[in-house]
Order: structure tokens, then sequence, then C-alpha cells
């Protein structure tokens, strides 16, 4: 059965004893499917509603049907967290980028600076959306929302687009104030 790590962060909240069975499930299948339990669900083990709320967010974000792929999210959440130099997120959505892509460089470029990866126009345009967001929300106007739909994005996409790049940020800044530490495993895999 597996258990959560008690120090993903600096702070000293270890996991609820015992842990609801529904969240000792979520993570048994975590563990079964990725071979870790992410230490960014331990952090939030403390308490089983915030797991659910933020676990709940991620999943309709990053798994639920969308016009954007799965590795078009993950190319996101490394964009915006290179911004933020999120540790947490850039060795865990670095690793996630490389796993989806099959390309261990575009996984090192995407961490370092996405400007330098081999994008098409579409990418780089939701990157750049992206990016702006996270240094410069306030000067978004409607010639960045134009430049999405020129390349082939739906405004459904540009929600999609907008709320993955909130969600990084928000989870950026919270993975830098608790030093969360990304799980080892992510380091060395799908190099």
């Amino acid at each position: 059965m597996a258990k959560p790590n008690p120090k993903a962060t600096a702070l000293d909240l270890p996991p609820a004893d015992p842990l609801p069975e529904a969240t000792q499930k979520y993570f048994d299948i975590c563990d079964e499917k990725l071979g870790l339990i992410p230490n960014v669900l331990a952090a939030y083990s403390f308490d089983p509603e915030k797991l659910n709320a933020f676990a709940g967010l991620y999943n309709d974000l990053m798994l639920a049907d969308s016009g954007l792929s799965k590795l078009e999210r993950e190319m996101i959440a490394v964009a915006v967290s290179a911004v933020n130099k999120c540790f947490y997120c850039l060795a865990a959505h670095g690793q996630a980028v490389r796993q989806l892509s099959g390309d261990p460089i575009l996984g090192e470029q995407m961490v370092m600076n996405y400007r330098v990866a081999d994008l098409d126009a579409r990418q780089r345009a939701m990157l750049d959306f992206s990016v702006k967001m996270t240094e410069e929300s306030h000067r978004i106007e409607e010639a960045d929302r134009q430049a999405l739909r020129d390349v082939g994005f739906s405004d459904r996409d540009i929600w999609d687009i907008a709320a993955v790049a909130s969600f990084f940020n928000m989870s950026n800044r919270m993975a830098s104030a608790v030093d969360m530490q990304p799980n080892p495993e992510y380091h060395g895999q799908n190099r």
C-alpha cells in the first residue's frame, strides 16, 4: 500500500492518518501507473479536502478532453514554470514533455528556453501567450487572442491555454513557498 512522502515540503504537515479510503486508492493508482506518488500530491495529503480540490482541477485541466493535446498542456506547464523558476514543476513536467514527445532534447529545451526548440507556429503562439500571461497578464489584449485564432486555436482552446497557464502560475508559487521537492525519479526518466 503506497504511502505519501511526509517530507515533500519544508513544512511539518504529516499526511492525514489514516488517509481516507478514496485518497489511499488514488495514491495506489498513482504508484501503480507512475511508479511513485507525486510529491505534489503528498504535500496536499495533510488535508484530503485540499488534495481533492487540487487533484480535481489538475485532472480536469491536464487530462480532460480539450483541443490541446496532453503534450501541449505539459509544454505550457514547463514554459510557465521556467519563467517562475519552479524547480518542482520543471523536474516533473519536463519529464512529462520528454515522455509524451519521445524527445529528451525537447524536454531540456523547454526547461531552459522554449524559444530554442523547433516548434510549429501553433505551439510557439500558445507558449508566447502563456509566457505573456505569466510575465505581464495585464498587457493581454485582443491582438494576443487573435494571434492564437490565426494559428488555428478556437476560443475554447484559448480558454484552456489560459486556464493551464493560470493553474501553473498558482502551483509554481505554492511549490516555491513551501520548498516542494520533486520526486528523485523524475530526473532520470525518459532521457
